[in-house]
């Protein structure tokens, strides 16, 4: 029972329907049953070819709570009940995804239109007829009738949450495309996509000027036209790719948020080396240069926990960045560096497996990373996003390099970019590493901190700190801390006193002075010349440490009974020393050594020789009488000087 008439939708006494044939036929002319299409097409309102004639509707026009009655009454297929009660959408269901799709400005013409559709029913309600109520919202839309009632059209045999669709405006605008031969097209979108990077407007002279006469071509374009459709067709990221190269199609994808808090304090640094935008002088009258500043930061807090000054960046001033931080803090699991030479030294991470510069050689020496059981990672070259230093290196640019004491000295952060007083000013060296020492603590304990650890409130020092409190952190050893520190050349020990001068300042201790005239090697800090130096011997093994011996003024006496006062305490030890070394007095060595009661038979020759002197002739005699004089002498000699190095063995 698919199709009924008015009479028998009124005797039915349906839900949501009037119980009348003639209000029927009023509701039916209201919502605009005859002009309602099936899902194919098809009108749902017919002729009836029945004897009487009139019209019949499909049982699908009713409202949704008739349909479900009929459906009940077992009157109607099931399907309309499930349509009815939401279960299957409607055939007459409007496409959401296109809706969504739409800009705002077609969204706001729905919903306005749908608003005048909802007024005009709210008047019908209220007892205007139809015609009235339209014409009405007409003069307030400012439309005519004839659009409105289209609009009623659009909204027919849809439920009152899915009209809003079938209103919006369809206008695509102008879609067709001018006219342009193939091989144009493509000669000119070639041209374009070249990493050179030509601009559109040289690409097409190219075209019209130079290929165009050689082509039987109809009258091309104008150059914006093909710009329009060389925008349209070819995606953004293509032409990203082949005039800016990988690189900058890279750019055009978001990079990942790389989350640091599942690490502790000290379980992961990583360095880099920073070039400051800062004349400096070693001293007065030298020529100025930009110092480099090498820094450990670590990953978990983004605390800088060591740094060293250098004037280019070498496998030197990397072993001493790492010494301080090691010594201060502990010795990291993880190491992040940057793919520089100096990092890749093989005094540094020699033995790691995965370093971008040099070869990997099975004899390289270990180096200390690696010896210390650090695993190294290198970053990706040039590419600052594996790298959390740089985005500290940033700050430093803005509230360190252009710090007031620096003003003049400040050369900018490119050629192009130099300030007016470009080199009128160098800072001193001293000043300037107590300027930086200072921003980079600063920058440390700064609070309000935007990170996932500092959640903005803690600063890193903060975080660190908590952080570090309870974090299982390995500590160096005093000899691994001497191994990080770097080898200065061989030095003499003096002949006499076993002094060692390294540039300028001599040091000494009791221990090197064993080894007076001979060649060691010296680990020293280059930075704090100050400090003890620790002394090698030429086969590797350790002697000890050797203090400053400190300059005296020449006309000071203070500083005089002060090296007196040192030089007699040595002296004192030394005493010490002898008196337990010694353990009998020379008159119990001399005791001890035999008597000489006479000296032995001298030796007699057996032929003499005859000795002419002055025309006389020496008689046989003689010459034996000299000969026995000379050997006793000399057996005499001998026994004295054999009892002599007998007592001063025993002496000694």
């Amino acid at each position: 029972m698919s199709w009924l008439t008015a009479s028998e939708i009124a005797m039915m006494a349906l839900p949501a329907m009037p119980a009348t044939a003639q209000s029927v036929k009023r509701r039916a002319k209201q919502d605009g049953w005859a002009g309602r299409l099936d899902m194919n097409g098809k009108p749902l309102f017919r002729r009836r070819k029945q004897r009487g004639g009139g019209v019949e509707y499909h049982y699908s026009v009713l409202p949704p709570p008739a349909v479900a009655a009929l459906a009940k009454r077992g009157l109607v297929a099931d399907l309309a009940l499930r349509q009815a009660q939401g279960e299957v959408k409607s055939t007459h269901a409007p496409n959401w995804n296109a809706f969504d799709a739409l800009p705002t400005s077609k969204k706001k013409v729905a919903k306005t239109r749908l608003a005048a559709l909802k007024k005009v029913e709210a008047l019908v309600r209220a007892g205007q007829s139809r015609t009235a109520a339209v014409s009405q919202m007409a003069s307030e839309t400012s439309v005519s009738p004839a659009t409105i009632y289209n609009w009623i059209k659009l909204t027919r045999g849809l439920r009152a949450d899915a009209r809003l669709p079938a209103l919006a405006p369809r206008q695509v605008g102008r879609t067709k495309i001018a006219d342009c031969p193939d091989d144009a097209w493509q000669i000119v979108k070639a041209d374009y996509l070249r990493l050179s990077g030509p601009s559109f407007q040289s690409c097409y002279d190219r075209l019209v000027e130079k290929t165009a006469p050689t082509k039987n071509w109809p009258t091309l374009p104008p150059s914006r036209t093909l710009w329009r459709r060389l925008q349209r067709d070819v995606p953004e990221a293509v032409q990203k790719l082949c005039r800016g190269g990988k690189e900058e199609l890279e750019e055009m994808y978001p990079p990942m948020v790389r989350d640091r808090s599942h690490f502790h304090a000290m379980q992961c640094l990583n360095a880099d080396g920073h070039r400051w935008d800062v004349f400096v002088t070693d001293e007065p009258g030298s020529k100025p240069y930009r110092p480099l500043l090498l820094a450990v930061q670590d990953l978990y807090s983004g605390k800088f926990v060591g740094w060293r000054y250098a004037k280019s960046e070498s496998a030197d001033v990397v072993r001493l960045a790492f010494g301080d931080v090691f010594k201060n803090y502990g010795i990291p699991d993880t190491v992040w560096l940057d793919n520089g030479r100096a990092f890749a030294s093989k005094w540094i991470t020699g033995g790691t497996p995965n370093r971008f510069r040099f070869k990997v050689k099975d004899d390289d020496p270990v180096g200390f990373m690696t010896a210390l059981g650090i695993e190294v990672r290198f970053t990706k070259p040039y590419h600052g996003q594996s790298k959390p230093i740089e985005r500290a290196f940033r700050d430093f640019c803005d509230h360190i390099a252009k710090h007031p004491a620096f003003e003049g000295a400040y050369t900018g952060n490119s050629p192009v970019a130099k300030p007016e007083n470009y080199g009128s000013r160098a800072i001193p060296i001293d000043q300037f590493k107590a300027v930086v020492d200072a921003g980079i603590a600063a920058h440390n304990a700064r609070t309000g901190r935007r990170t996932r650890v500092c959640k903005g409130v803690s600063s890193f020092d903060q975080v660190f700190e908590a952080s570090y409190a309870d974090a299982p952190v390995r500590q160096a050893g005093e000899a691994q801390l001497r191994s990080l520190m770097l080898a200065a050349e061989k030095r003499y020990a003096n002949k006499k006193t076993g002094a060692l001068e390294l540039y300028g300042t001599q040091y000494w201790s009791a221990e090197i002075a064993t080894l007076r005239g001979n060649y060691v090697v010296v680990r020293f800090d280059p930075d704090h010349l100050d400090q003890p130096v620790h002394v090698y011997k030429l086969d590797g093994s350790y002697v000890g440490a050797a203090a400053v011996m400190q300059v005296g003024k020449f006309d000071s006496v203070e500083d005089a009974r002060d090296h007196a006062r040192e030089k007699g305490n040595w002296l004192k030890a030394q005493k010490r020393m002898a008196e337990i070394e010694k353990a009998l007095q020379p008159a119990e060595i001399a005791a001890l050594l035999p008597e000489i009661d006479e000296l032995p038979d001298l030796p007699r020759p057996k032929v003499a020789r005859m000795v002419a002197a002055g025309g006389q002739a020496i008689t046989a005699a003689q010459l034996q009488q000299d000969e026995e004089f000379e050997a006793s002498l000399e057996a005499g000699l001998a026994a004295f000087e054999k009892a002599s190095e007998r007592r001063l063995r025993l002496v000694e």
